[in-house]
């Protein structure tokens, strides 16, 4: 098993820690206790987190335990002594968790770096609130107990050392253990690589200059050329930039040179103030760089999107249009030519309601307007096309509003599909379903509707009869010949009666051999002359078999006028006494309901 490979790392990993962790707070103890009390550096705890962070849970016994382990050794050789290593290591550990746990609670899964920037604030108030708050009053007691350093200055030393450590370091080290330096060794070019490291060493330049060289305090200078880095390359680049302004800037401050040397006050009060410049550094650049690779990530998402658009609307047999929010057409497929008969280029620049039927658009102008009201809804709507175009009758337009990075809309993209067929079909069904398929009368549904549209139009003054008629001796028809024969008796009927009947008047067949004729606009006097033809008609012109017998058939009938009062079921009971009476006095004749 080679020491490089991951099962090897994974199980050192606490040893691995523990022996970092030592390094780093032997060192903070050896350079910057300058008050004989707590560290004014401290790196060590930003590492503990950051493997914490990066670890699984199960993971976590181990890494604590070398960690304080660690702890423990380095106070009680270069800090306070044994008295103070285990309550030290205690307090530290209970800062790193503190921090850690409230992270995995509020923001489980998420790195750093991602763009919305809440995981950063949510560590950055753990950090500064309740981990620091608490573990800098307990930390405080045990140095004010064990050194000459009051209480204040101590929760001062401690507050000020392990948030700006932390919140300078810990998510540099939680980037660098998540993977982003891989990550962006693997996603960058080499040309970006060379001026990731020009800028790099550009900055170092200027960060000497301006800690060693320069004669005035210009710590401004730093921060053009920190955010052209994060501009330019991203979390890790910035990251890098911290990292070289705190090892320059933090190595001139103690040997007495640059800025923060001039500010009046102990060498520990000169820390505290570097530490703060390193923070709102890392504050400034590391948002600045989580929303350029937001935005760069959203374009990268549009380009891909935008050639997959292109693609589908280029090869698809549906006409795809682009709209400003004013219904203006910006693009259109190629498929236009062959849909709407019109090449692309002639449709840009005019309003889409210009190739809309008169009688749809209105329909078609609000489903517009309701797909810009309402961005994530999809509007659909059925429409007749104004230009002439060759088995083209119907068309189904669906939109949706095409938002910016506000979710405001810019206007739609709709997609236009041949309706045509579906249409034919829908009338076939419509047809089929309103008409009786042996006789071609009007079903008995259809027939009613029409009933009730005419009994509505006699509310408002309108004159119309219903005529409710049956085959006599129909039964005795079928059982003679068959119910084929019987059949195109029904057939023959309904055809020998049309003639007879005007263009307004319907007939339906309401069941069996019993029909019903609707006589629009006429009383009853002319109603009952009418049904006397149909009944001259019917009786004087027997009707054939294929054999060329010759069958009589005759038909009695109920006549009422419709009424605004009466609904349609009092109307064919009205009607139906009086068949039944005209039945019962001899058949072959009408008689009127009462």
């Amino acid at each position: 098993m080679s020491l490089s490979s991951p099962s090897f790392v994974s199980r050192f990993a606490p040893l691995i820690a523990g022996v970092a962790y030592f390094l780093l707070a032997t060192i903070a103890l050896l350079i910057s206790r300058f008050e004989g009390g707590l560290a004014y550096i401290w790196l060590a705890n930003a590492l503990l987190m950051a493997e914490l962070q990066r670890s699984q849970t199960r993971q976590w016994p181990g890494i604590i335990l070398c960690c304080g382990i660690a702890s423990m050794i380095s106070t009680s050789l270069f800090g306070m002594g044994p008295i103070a290593a285990a309550p030290m290591a205690l307090i530290n550990i209970a800062e790193a968790l503190i921090v850690v746990l409230l992270c995995r609670r509020f923001e489980p899964d998420r790195h750093l770096t991602d763009p919305s920037k809440r995981p950063l604030l949510v560590f950055v108030l753990a950090l500064s609130i309740p981990a620091n708050v608490i573990a800098g009053l307990a930390a405080a007691y045990v140095a004010s107990s064990l050194t000459p350093v009051t209480f204040g200055a101590s929760w001062l030393q401690w507050y000020s050392g392990h948030v700006l450590g932390g919140l300078t370091f810990a998510p540099i080290l939680m980037m660098f253990f998540q993977g982003e330096a891989r990550r962006w060794s693997r996603e960058t070019s080499r040309k970006s690589k060379w001026e990731a490291l020009g800028l790099l060493i550009f900055f170092a330049a200027v960060t000497v200059h301006v800690f060693y060289l320069a004669r005035y305090p210009m710590l401004f200078v730093l921060l053009l050329p920190m955010v052209a880095i994060a501009f330019r390359t991203g979390y890790l680049g910035a990251a890098a930039s911290v990292v070289i302004l705190a090892v320059i800037g933090g190595g001139a401050t103690m040997m007495g040179h640059g800025p923060f040397h001039m500010v009046p006050g102990t060498l520990g009060e000169r820390i505290q103030f570097l530490q703060l410049f390193l923070s709102f550094s890392f504050l400034l650049t590391i948002p600045v760089a989580a929303e350029l690779n937001r935005r760069r990530r959203l374009f990268q998402m549009l380009q891909e999107s935008e050639a997959r658009y292109r693609a589908i609307a280029e090869h698809s047999g549906d006409v795809v249009l682009e709209l400003g929010v004013d219904g203006v057409i910006q693009y259109a497929s190629p498929s236009a030519i062959d849909q709407l008969g019109c090449e692309p280029d002639m449709l840009i620049g005019r309003d889409a309601a210009d190739f809309v039927d008169p009688q749809d658009r209105a329909e078609v102008a609000r489903s517009h307007r309701r797909a810009l009201a309402h961005p994530g809804e999809v509007q659909t709507v059925e429409f007749r096309p104004g230009l002439h175009v060759a088995d083209l009758d119907w068309c189904e337009m669906v939109t949706r509003a095409v938002v910016d990075e506000r979710g405001m809309p810019t206007g739609v993209i709709s997609t236009i599909r041949d309706m045509s067929r579906h249409k034919a079909r829908q009338r076939a069904l419509q047809r089929a379903a309103s008409t009786d398929s042996l006789t071609g009368a009007d079903s008995r549904s259809a027939f009613l509707e029409k009933l009730e549209g005419e009994i509505r139009r006699a509310a408002a003054g309108e004159r119309s009869c219903l005529l409710l008629i049956d085959i006599d001796h129909f039964k005795s028809v079928n059982d003679r010949y068959g119910h084929i024969i019987g059949d195109k008796i029904l057939s023959g009927f309904v055809s020998r009666l049309r003639p007879g009947l005007r263009g307004m008047d319907s007939i339906g067949r309401l069941g069996g051999e019993e029909f019903a004729i609707l006589l629009v606009g006429v009383d009853v006097h002319r109603a009952s002359m009418i049904c006397e033809r149909l009944r001259d008609s019917v009786s004087t012109h027997p009707m054939r078999t294929d054999t060329g017998e010759a069958i009589s058939v005759t038909f009695s009938a109920g006549l009422v006028e419709l009424k605004s009062a009466a609904g349609a079921t009092e109307l064919l009971e009205a009607a139906d006494k009086a068949l039944y009476r005209a039945k019962n006095g001899g058949r072959n004749c009408l008689r009127l309901a009462a």
